[in-house]
């Protein structure tokens, strides 16, 4: 652990340092891991396909496709799997009834509701314990990086 007086190290040491931390956390708590996601035969494919849709919303096979850098006939396969499952559904964009638009399913939302309770459960685990003054600092560093990545998406539009 560097000590508080150290010099400043430059950006990219220190990037590495909390990466490395992050590791080590993740490492040291052993995420648990519902057992059905252990049995699942969701590929990871399908999985970025479902957070897709549950970040942008309902979405063209293109649009699909061009976030995941593979070819639309790839994205369909996925897509039509997916739909065979249960978890999105199709349906014509009504702009333009040739376009097909893409979405989560209610179980599909379920899906990636049952995994965001989890990252949630995680954090609160290493949360609980600190003290008030750490928890103000954990906080304080929250809104860094809040303000950051939404001033990159503001300057990306």
């Amino acid at each position: 652990m560097r000590p508080n007086n150290a010099p400043e190290q430059g950006n990219e040491t220190l990037i590495r340092h909390i990466l490395k931390l992050s590791e080590d956390i993740y490492r040291t708590i052993k995420l648990s891991v519902p057992s059905e996601w252990l049995t699942s035969d969701m590929t990871v494919a399908q999985l970025r396909v479902l957070l897709i849709l549950h970040a942008d919303g309902p979405s063209q096979m293109s649009f699909i496709a061009s976030s995941l850098g593979i070819a639309v006939s790839t994205a369909t396969g996925i897509v039509d799997n997916l739909v065979r499952k249960g978890l999105v559904t199709r349906g014509a964009d009504p702009e333009d009834r040739r376009l097909v638009i893409c979405m989560l399913s209610p179980q599909g939302q379920e899906t990636i509701n049952r995994m965001w309770i989890l990252g949630q459960s995680q954090m609160k685990r290493l949360l609980q314990g600190l003290s008030v003054e750490q928890l103000k600092k954990a906080s304080e560093v929250a809104e860094f990086l809040l303000a950051n990545v939404t001033s990159k998406s503001n300057n990306s539009v």
